[in-house]
């Protein structure tokens, strides 16, 4: 399994700091400035505040669910199941947003460095799983799903 160090040093921490910028920057971003756009933009803003938010919040559950495993409080099998797999891939890996010069700078960065770090955690998701499923086919015991034939959960 890929090291505790690289799992919460690195991705841990920079999903702690884009959710304190995430929140500051939602809390404190320029009402007036906010009231002078059209509420189309405005709408926008909000889903796209949403998305970051959606990212965010998926990528800190998964990895403290890793944690989980590392610290042996649940199984490496446990952690690869759907009850812990990343989520809301639909939503969360849809890389539009940061192009969009409607939106406010700090937000398009947000959501431009909020998508990359999903797309990283969605691969280390991708791959916990599939070594789950490679132990659990090996060692013939249920693989994250209960079943033996290899589906474990894909994670999105």
């Amino acid at each position: 399994m890929v090291s505790h160090t690289f799992f919460f040093n690195g991705p841990y921490d920079e999903t702690m700091t884009l959710l304190i910028e995430a929140r500051n920057y939602i809390t404190f971003h320029d009402a007036a400035e906010h009231r002078k756009m059209s509420p189309q933009v405005r709408l926008q803003i909000s889903y796209e505040s949403m998305r970051v938010t959606s990212r965010l919040t998926q990528v800190m559950a998964w990895l403290l669910a890793q944690k989980a495993v590392h610290a042996g409080e649940i199984t490496k099998a446990q952690g690869a199941s759907v009850d812990y797999a990343l989520s809301g891939g639909e939503v969360c890996s849809d890389g539009a947003g940061p192009e969009n010069e409607d939106l406010p700078a700090g937000l398009r960065s947000l959501l431009e460095r909020s998508h990359r770090l999903y797309m990283r955690v969605e691969r280390l998701d991708r791959m916990v799983s599939e070594e789950v499923r490679r132990e659990a086919e090996a060692n013939g015991a249920p693989d994250a799903d209960g079943g033996v034939d290899g589906g474990a959960a894909a994670g999105g």
